[in-house]
């Protein structure tokens, strides 16, 4: 089986707790994970699925746990075509609410990385966001199998 990648953007810690629980909800299914809490671009693996879990902190700012690889993002021509998905966190009082993970999803989308599933993004305000990843973790796991199994 594959690793699945899950990167994590915090800075409060709410967010690396959601990747947690959604690694649990993987390797429960059988899926080996690999979790990357300061991620670095040349140590991620292109070939396999990628979670990206990212909140957006000040004015729509990638969390500091994940600046160093926006920068990263921002340098590179491209990417392989690897499946990925986001997971934005943000609070909807907020005019920037969840613009960093629009953000990366964008340029990853622009920088050749395939989206298998539509960003998902959650509401601190009024989401909670266990049931959220909870209620989609069926579906990504289905299109996270179809990728592994090539």
């Amino acid at each position: 089986m594959a690793n699945i990648q899950i990167l994590v953007g915090t800075t409060s810690g709410n967010t690396e707790f959601l990747a947690d629980h959604a690694a649990d909800l993987l390797k429960q299914q059988s899926f080996d994970v690999e979790l990357h809490y300061e991620p670095n671009l040349s140590a991620i693996d292109q070939t396999q699925p990628w979670l990206i879990f990212i909140a957006s902190h000040g004015a729509g700012d990638y969390a500091d746990s994940m600046l160093d690889f926006h920068q990263q993002l921002l340098d590179s021509s491209g990417l392989k075509a690897f499946p990925y998905t986001v997971i934005a966190i943000g609070e909807s009082c907020y005019d920037t609410y969840c613009a960093a993970g629009r953000d990366i999803d964008q340029r990853l989308d622009n920088l050749g990385a395939n989206r298998f599933s539509d960003r998902l993004e959650i509401d601190m305000l009024q989401d909670d966001p266990e049931i959220m990843v909870e209620n989609q973790i069926s579906f990504w796991i289905e299109k996270l199998r179809s990728y592994t199994q090539k």
